[in-house]
């Protein structure tokens, strides 16, 4: 092992942002007419693009999936993308990295312009030596495309060192995709099937479990040979 680059997906990996998503595709999806009494049903579009998912799971046209999308920031952008909680001991794992002298690089399908915000005001930002995420029009969305964004802008060229830490099977595709190992997380909005499906290289539980992972795997910087 000995991970030098890590990779870390943002929704349902670092932060809780179910409240924050679910309130602006239901604010979206009001605008069609389309009531929904249960947010939990919506939880399926946490973590892929939002495009894809309201043409997957609300059979939209790529024009309607594209206008949903810009309702959905309507609300996002003001009050849904604040409405999000930093997971119990992600402070803790990140801190722990940085002692280690670990990159440390965020790869989300979320606008970087959001992911950038959402950072800044949980008081992350200072952890992350790059942040990579889609635009706003649409480019760059992804995983794949965000992860090899992510391993250019930061000169990265032995993929022997990275690891992409993710909840969903679109986090293991991106990076087996970019040649680069994953670990999926069963505290996000994925489940073991999805991961183990989708080929994880690790499955592991808990924060806690990947702080354990990451103290076996990162030696302290004297301790190094």
């Amino acid at each position: 092992m000995g991970f030098q680059y890590i990779l870390f997906d943002l929704d349902g990996t670092l932060t809780d942002p179910a409240t924050g998503i679910t309130n602006s595709i239901m604010y979206s999806l009001n605008k069609y007419g389309i009531k929904v009494n249960d947010r939990s049903e919506l939880y399926s579009f946490i973590g892929p693009p939002l495009q894809k998912s309201f043409e997957k799971f609300y059979g939209f046209s790529e024009e309607e999936a594209k206008k949903a999308v810009e309702y959905y920031r309507e609300y996002y952008r003001d009050k849904g993308i604040f409405e999000n909680k930093v997971y119990d001991g992600i402070r803790e794992l990140l801190q722990l990295l940085k002692e280690r002298k670990r990159t440390i690089i965020l790869a989300t399908s979320k606008p970087e312009l959001y992911a950038k915000q959402i950072l800044e005001h949980f008081q992350l930002s200072s952890y992350f030596d790059f942040i990579a995420g889609s635009e706003l029009d649409g480019r760059r969305v992804n995983k794949d495309e965000v992860i090899c964004y992510a391993l250019n802008g930061c000169n990265i060229y032995d993929l022997s060192k990275v690891i992409m830490i993710g909840d969903r099977e679109y986090d293991v595709f991106g990076a087996h995709k970019q040649g680069i190992k994953s670990i999926g997380v069963l505290y996000g909005y994925g489940d073991r099937n999805e991961l183990e499906n989708a080929g994880a290289d690790y499955i592991l539980e808990t924060v806690a479990d990947l702080i354990n992972f990451f103290l076996n795997d990162t030696p302290l910087p004297s301790e190094e040979v």
